[in-house]
């Protein structure tokens, strides 16, 4: 995956024709919708892949799965919605900011 991408995703496993990423938060999808493509246009179907989050929020949700019917997603927890900023509310503020303290 492109270096942005792979800050943003935790982690991406394949094992036996199976994808599985691993991240903190899926708020508007568009990321994530970017690197499931990249997996799909190399032959994973979308029913083989599950994404494994902490904290989602509808829109995002909402995008991943019209996108790619069949895939599976798992959060922690949804929260209800978005701020005017783009962050999941009422969510834990600015997760990259906190995470490398920037």
């Amino acid at each position: 995956l492109p270096s942005a991408l792979s800050l943003s995703l935790s982690l991406c496993v394949c094992v036996l024709g199976r994808v599985s990423f691993f991240l903190s938060f899926l708020w508007e999808g568009g990321t994530l919708a970017h690197a499931l493509q990249l997996i799909v246009d190399r032959g994973a179907r979308p029913e083989n892949i599950r994404v494994i989050c902490a904290l989602a929020a509808p829109p995002g949700l909402t995008k991943i799965s019209e996108k790619f019917p069949g895939l599976r997603i798992y959060a922690g927890i949804i929260d209800p919605e978005l701020n005017d900023v783009g962050f999941i509310v009422p969510g834990v503020g600015d997760a990259g900011d906190r995470s490398f303290g920037t």
